[in-house]
């Protein structure tokens, strides 16, 4: 009958807008929260007899939600280095607390933006109990061959601030200049000297004495020195003994013109380094190549010590951690030292409006999603990492204000159409008086 349609077209109508008005409601509450992905719900006609002519029955209106997970909100930033955001496509991966203290199998999840803090354990951690996840890199900082499609190879990231550590020095660059005066005939002979503090394999701290010693010739200038290198480690003896000569041309005056051993190590002309063996281990110094600038010279009446550098580290404590845009966990020290110790892959999946909504602003993969790939942040269709960030609720408050409003005239316009046809099933019912 076509009024009992109408009355079942204006409940339909009422739900319809029941179901909208818990979307716009949900977007509101969680204008605040960051990371949120806006609820959506669309109508869509019910036809019944739509090829029939003659009577209309009245088919009503469904409703489907929706969330935009493709459509993100704006990043902000932070003072803690751990708030994490993806700048573009693409999500973190993350599991829950609860299942690794309670050793069970640990969800893949995805996540947005969260802000991660170490607990008493290290784990990185958000407050709602997700555990960011990544690849423990290699001791020399490089990514291991890991699965991009699985998770197998994915790790709670776990931060010792009780850590200690120490890099040996393995580097050492010298470059000073020699005065061209003290190897000229009547020179007094003078020997020049340099220390150079470098670390042993414990940390602990050894030095590094340098002395020159200039061949003073009968006449004219020698251009010629004798480079004498002893090894606090090694008691003060002496490891390396190489003569430096110089040239005085016009084209290349006061370059090296050549290294030669006289014991206790080589020279590489290739890579301008003598190589020596401290009390640790075997060590590089860079001096400087042949006929090239920098490194070592003899230039003028003054000795300039101009470049003193090495690698390594003295014994440091944690003191923080940070994330570069590429998803790379630096471990830093109190000592200066900075150490990669995960990669944070980035998540994506071809259907991102397809995952499943979880606590949280988690998500979880689906069979409507497809199949995830982790990348590395910024390759591929993926965004960046970006630390010190968060990335705000997708919702406009203004506009779901105006929706709202939307919602609440259609909903009294279908309240309408149900008093309507109460009364007409009234006067119906009055014929029979």
């Amino acid at each position: 009958m076509t009024i009992s349609s109408s009355l079942n077209a204006g409940v339909a109508g009422l739900a319809a807008n029941a179901a909208r008005l818990a979307a716009i409601s949900d977007n509101i509450a969680n204008s605040a929260t960051y990371g949120y992905r806006r609820a959506t719900t669309d109508f869509h006609a019910m036809v019944i007899n739509g090829g029939n002519t003659g009577s209309y029955t009245a088919g009503g209106v469904r409703v489907t939600s929706a969330r935009l997970v493709d459509q993100g909100g704006a990043l902000v930033s932070s003072t803690n280095a751990m708030d994490l955001a993806v700048t573009g496509r693409g999500m973190l991966p993350v599991t829950t607390y609860a299942s690794l203290v309670n050793g069970g199998q640990a969800p893949f999840m995805l996540t947005p933006t969260s802000s991660f803090r170490p607990d008493a354990q290290g784990i990185l951690r958000t407050d709602s109990g997700l555990v960011l996840l990544g690849w423990p890199l290699a001791a020399d900082g490089s990514l291991p061959n890991y699965p991009r499609d699985s998770v197998a190879g994915l790790q709670p990231v776990r931060i010792n601030f009780n850590e200690y550590t120490g890099e040996p020095t393995t580097r050492v660059e010298v470059g000073v200049n020699l005065p061209a005066t003290s190897t000229m005939a009547g020179a007094a002979g003078e020997i020049e000297s340099v220390s150079i503090e470098y670390f042993g394999n414990l940390g602990n701290s050894e030095s590094l004495s340098i002395t020159y010693e200039p061949v003073v010739p009968a006449a004219g200038s020698s251009n010629e020195w004798t480079m004498t290198i002893r090894d606090s480690a090694s008691g003060g003896a002496v490891i390396g003994e190489f003569t430096l000569v110089f040239d005085d041309s016009r084209g290349g005056g006061g370059r090296l013109a050549s290294v030669t051993p006289i014991s206790g190590g080589t020279y590489d002309p290739v890579a301008g380094e003598v190589e020596i063996t401290v009390g640790g281990g075997p060590l590089s110094m860079a001096i400087g190549r042949l006929g090239e600038p920098g490194g070592m010279s003899q230039l003028g009446d003054s000795f300039t010590p101009i470049v003193i550098d090495k690698n390594g580290y003295p014994v440091g404590s944690l003191t923080n951690v940070e994330v570069n845009d590429s998803g790379v966990v630096y471990a830093i020290y109190s000592n200066g030292a900075t150490r990669p110790v995960y990669q944070i892959p980035v998540v994506d999946v071809p259907n991102m409006n397809g995952l499943r909504s979880m606590d949280n602003q988690a998500y979880q993969v689906t069979n409507a999603s497809g199949a995830f790939y982790l990348w590395n942040p910024g390759d591929g269709p993926t965004g960046a990492i970006r630390g010190y960030s968060r990335q705000e609720s997708a919702t406009d408050v203004a506009g779901e204000l105006t929706q709202l409003i939307q919602t609440q005239r259609a909903y009294s316009s279908n309240a309408k159409v149900i008093q309507t046809v109460d009364e007409m099933l009234q006067e119906t019912t009055n014929i029979k008086r």
